[in-house]
């Protein structure tokens, strides 16, 4: 009889543990951020952790420059070690654009690792410009960069994003460059799965030495935009973005033990608005 009330109370404790143990799981809100658009996924599962306006199209800024390092790095028999000559129109569409830079100088002999370091860490649309421009396909540089803008959205077919659409290599086109939060972030996820972007997007700077047009050398120093960083624990990428139709954005991963974290916010009104935002999707994810 007492075996039979001790089983019973055991039952009883399992029962109440378990209700109780998904009564605190529930409590944990969602958090409120200011971004009109954020979304976050377990990446190794692919499960929806947090969703707010997550299939609403929205201008990605040079969070697009996730899509030209994926569509560089997936080229059939690609060498990371191949030089690209800088050219001076790379230069000119800075000035003309008033971009962000890699400060690349025009003859200097660039690898495509490199180019790779000068599109994700300071964000250069020079180095995209010279990386559509060496992976298109065409007799003209016009003709190459369309061919590879096509890639692009060819890529993002392949992936099944339906709002996903680009006309530029750089995140600076003419109105038709969008993606919501969750296909960047569905982006992101299948770029992270290749070695060299991970390494890139993860380093906070770099010291690149370059062949100069005389047959010298010379070392380019570029610095992650990515803040994140250097400032939450665990932070493994992936690409800031931020201009004047795409407010702030960040497309941004992390891992704590075996679990990582992959998220975007797009639209945030300030840089600090996106880092709170960030910070608090990113410790949700890993609450759920």
């Amino acid at each position: 009889m007492r075996s039979a009330v001790t089983v019973s109370l055991t039952a009883s404790a399992v029962l109440a543990g378990g209700l109780f143990a998904g009564q605190a799981h529930a409590a944990t809100p969602a958090p409120s951020i200011t971004a009109p658009g954020g979304f976050v996924m377990n990446n190794g599962t692919g499960t929806t952790l947090y969703g707010k306006a997550a299939d609403t199209r929205r201008s990605t800024g040079s969070t697009t420059k996730i899509m030209t390092a994926k569509v560089v790095l997936s080229q059939p028999n690609l060498n990371l070690d191949a030089k690209v000559t800088i050219q001076k129109a790379y230069s000119d569409y800075i000035v003309a654009k008033n971009a962000s830079s890699a400060r690349l100088i025009v003859g200097d002999k660039v690898t495509v690792r490199q180019l790779l370091y000068g599109l994700m860490l300071p964000s250069g649309c020079d180095a995209a410009y010279a990386l559509a421009d060496k992976f298109g396909s065409g007799t003209t540089r016009d003709a190459r960069v369309k061919s590879f803008i096509g890639k692009m959205n060819d890529e993002a077919r392949r992936l099944g994003l339906r709002n996903t659409h680009f006309d530029s290599f750089d995140g600076i086109g003419s109105g038709q460059n969008y993606s919501t939060p969750r296909d960047l972030t569905k982006i992101a996820s299948s770029a992270m799965k290749n070695s060299t972007f991970r390494t890139v997007v993860k380093t906070k700077s770099t010291s690149q030495k370059v062949t100069t047009k005389s047959g010298g050398y010379r070392y380019m120093l570029w610095t992650n935009t990515n803040k994140l960083l250097s400032t939450y624990s665990g932070a493994i990428g992936v690409k800031t973005g931020s201009g004047p139709q795409a407010k702030y954005c960040l497309v941004f991963a992390a891992t704590r033990g075996t679990k990582t974290v992959i998220g975007t916010v797009l639209g945030a009104p300030s840089e600090a608005n996106r880092a709170a935002d960030v910070k608090k999707l990113l410790d949700y994810g890993f609450t759920r």
